[in-house]
């Protein structure tokens, strides 16, 4: 079954952009007279969020500020003759549709590299396919049978046809994935094509200001992921441990976690089984109850902080947790290394195996630093190691 990982960012996005849409719609009034400020404010702010996007490689942010400052600039420069590109709507329309396509369909890189070439290539192939395209359904009547099914199909083909892909397309990867660029390329997409439908009737400029701040709340909100998220599991890291504990209180209870006989495990069935080890303990993990915060400390250790809580109140929940992890039958479908070094490989059909953790526990003490009742965990955890493992300790 597919993960829809992406489906509640993009369906909270949607919602959020639609009420910021229709507010501006109902409150025409007291926006209109500030126009020529709104005007003026969407140039710097596409140039900047483009390049803090840059930074951060969102590259495809980058270039779809660019589309949007060379559309404002074509649409409201007197000094530029847009005359024809203007009458031609339909292409515009299409092209800017199948340009959020493409960037749905690349990968972020870096903006100033080798890519940039193949891309503006790409670019300007879909501005040539698209006029074709509509100059090849202008002939298509005259090569056709005029049949009744033709004719009720055929005015769909130029637009809409294209328009549904494309869209179901960037629904489509907007809530497979947990990508807040897609869900912005999506949500562009759905302005473009109402905007342009004149069902949304604001000027460009105020929709471009829009748009720039979703892109620049897209990139803010990623690289928060990036540096605060560990990729393989999706917990916090230790870097956001380290954040959580400037705002404790006095009194918390701190619990370090770590895979039994992890490295074994990497040896006999590979690194790759040893992923899926990590992701199912950290899957196991963010079901506690009780008010734990849960991290990736790093390798196979993870730590659970429970603020306002005491040691006794936190030992019942992590032993629920050990034996919730314990218990889980593993299914190995992968090949088994025959030894440690050996590259060879037997099939391994379908075994089963279980995975235990071994739990240090260790409640704040009074002047004590979050430093010294992570240690105190760390030791609480060296003694369940001596104790046999597969055990919780204080």
């Amino acid at each position: 079954m597919v993960k829809l990982k992406g489906m509640k960012s993009t369906l909270l996005c949607l919602i959020a952009v639609t009420g910021l849409f229709s507010l501006l719609i109902h409150f025409q009034i007291q926006w209109q007279s500030k126009l020529t400020l709104v005007n003026f404010l969407v140039y710097p702010l596409l140039i900047v969020t483009a390049i803090f996007a840059t930074q951060f490689n969102r590259s495809r942010i980058a270039i779809l500020c660019g589309f949007w400052l060379l559309f404002l600039v074509a649409t409201n420069s007197p000094s530029i003759n847009t005359k024809s590109l203007m009458l031609n709507k339909q292409w515009l329309f299409l092209y800017g549709a199948s340009l959020l396509m493409l960037l749905a369909l690349i990968k972020d890189r870096a903006l100033l590299s080798v890519h940039l070439v193949s891309r503006l290539i790409f670019i300007a192939l879909f501005g040539v396919l698209t006029f074709f395209w509509l100059q090849l359904n202008q002939n298509l009547n005259s090569l056709v049978p005029q049949t009744p099914l033709w004719k009720s199909v055929s005015p769909y083909i130029p637009i809409t046809i294209p328009l549904g892909l494309i869209g179901i397309l960037l629904m489509w990867r907007s809530i497979k994935n947990h990508d807040l660029t897609l869900t912005a390329l999506l949500i562009t997409f759905i302005v473009w094509y109402l905007n342009q439908l004149s069902i949304i009737t604001l000027p460009w400029s105020l929709i471009a200001l829009v748009m720039s701040a979703l892109y620049l709340l897209a990139v803010s909100t990623d690289s928060y992921y990036l540096a605060y998220r560990d990729d393989l599991t999706g917990l916090p890291t230790r870097r956001a441990l380290n954040q959580l504990a400037l705002s404790l209180g006095r009194k918390y209870t701190v619990a370090m976690l770590d895979i039994d006989h992890f490295k074994k495990f990497n040896d006999t069935y590979g690194h790759d089984i040893g992923d899926e080890v990590l992701k199912l303990v950290a899957a196991r993990m963010t079901e506690v109850r009780g008010g734990g915060k849960i991290y990736r400390y790093g390798g196979e250790e993870f730590t659970i902080v429970f603020p306002r809580k005491t040691a006794e109140q936190a030992i019942p929940v992590l032993d629920k947790l050990r034996q919730s992890i314990a218990n889980y039958d593993m299914v190995i479908r992968s090949a088994q290394r025959t030894g440690k070094t050996s590259r060879n490989v037997k099939k391994n059909n379908n075994k089963k195996v279980n995975v235990a953790v071994s739990i240090g526990v260790a409640q704040r003490a009074p002047k004590q630093s979050f430093e010294q009742a992570l240690k105190n965990a760390d030791l609480a955890l060296y003694r369940a190691k001596k104790k046999g493992r597969n055990n919780v300790s204080q």
